[in-house]
Protein backbone atom coordinates (compact mmCIF):
# COMPACT_ATOMS: atom_id res chain seq x y z
CA UNK A 1 0.00 0.00 0.00
CA UNK A 2 1.30 3.04 -0.73
CA UNK A 3 1.52 6.48 1.74
CA UNK A 4 -1.17 8.00 -0.33
CA UNK A 5 -3.38 4.97 0.15
CA UNK A 6 -3.03 4.62 3.66
CA UNK A 7 -3.58 8.42 3.66
CA UNK A 8 -6.87 8.18 1.91
CA UNK A 9 -7.99 5.03 4.39
CA UNK A 10 -7.08 7.19 7.62
CA UNK A 11 -9.69 10.29 5.39
CA UNK A 12 -12.27 7.82 5.16
CA UNK A 13 -12.33 6.95 8.68
CA UNK A 14 -12.55 9.96 9.81
CA UNK A 15 -15.60 10.16 7.85
CA UNK A 16 -17.33 7.20 9.66
CA UNK A 17 -19.92 7.88 11.71
CA UNK A 18 -19.66 6.37 15.19
CA UNK A 19 -22.64 3.80 15.01
CA UNK A 20 -20.73 2.16 11.86
CA UNK A 21 -17.29 2.50 13.45
CA UNK A 22 -18.10 -0.60 15.23
CA UNK A 23 -18.56 -2.72 11.84
CA UNK A 24 -15.32 -1.25 10.68
CA UNK A 25 -13.56 -1.87 14.12
CA UNK A 26 -14.52 -5.59 12.94
CA UNK A 27 -12.72 -5.93 9.22
CA UNK A 28 -9.82 -4.00 10.31
CA UNK A 29 -9.09 -5.96 13.20
CA UNK A 30 -9.60 -9.17 11.07
CA UNK A 31 -7.10 -7.68 8.18
CA UNK A 32 -4.70 -6.95 10.72
CA UNK A 33 -4.35 -10.76 12.03
CA UNK A 34 -1.18 -12.14 10.39
CA UNK A 35 -2.11 -15.14 7.52
CA UNK A 36 -1.36 -18.29 9.22
CA UNK A 37 0.94 -20.77 7.95
CA UNK A 38 -0.92 -24.13 8.16
CA UNK A 39 1.22 -27.09 9.81
CA UNK A 40 2.50 -30.11 7.79
CA UNK A 41 -0.62 -32.10 9.41
CA UNK A 42 -3.10 -29.34 7.66
CA UNK A 43 -1.24 -29.62 4.83
CA UNK A 44 -1.63 -33.14 4.70
CA UNK A 45 -5.21 -33.23 4.84
CA UNK A 46 -5.74 -30.56 2.35
CA UNK A 47 -3.71 -32.93 -0.33
CA UNK A 48 -5.57 -35.60 0.92
CA UNK A 49 -8.99 -33.81 0.22
CA UNK A 50 -7.80 -32.43 -3.50
CA UNK A 51 -6.57 -35.93 -4.56
CA UNK A 52 -10.16 -37.24 -3.76
CA UNK A 53 -9.22 -39.22 -0.68
CA UNK A 54 -10.52 -38.14 2.91
CA UNK A 55 -14.05 -38.07 4.18
CA UNK A 56 -16.27 -34.99 3.29
CA UNK A 57 -19.59 -34.47 5.77
CA UNK A 58 -22.65 -33.51 4.65
CA UNK A 59 -24.81 -32.27 7.03
CA UNK A 60 -25.62 -29.93 9.63
CA UNK A 61 -23.33 -29.23 12.66
CA UNK A 62 -25.17 -31.60 15.65
CA UNK A 63 -25.42 -34.58 13.36
CA UNK A 64 -21.78 -33.91 12.86
CA UNK A 65 -20.84 -33.18 16.22
CA UNK A 66 -23.15 -36.44 17.17
CA UNK A 67 -21.34 -38.98 14.57
CA UNK A 68 -17.83 -37.56 16.31
CA UNK A 69 -18.80 -38.20 19.19
CA UNK A 70 -19.84 -42.01 18.46
CA UNK A 71 -16.33 -42.76 17.34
Amino acid sequence: MSKKERERAIQLLDQIPESKMYYVMGVLEGAAIPDEIPNEETIEAMKELENGGGTVFEGSVHDFIESMLED
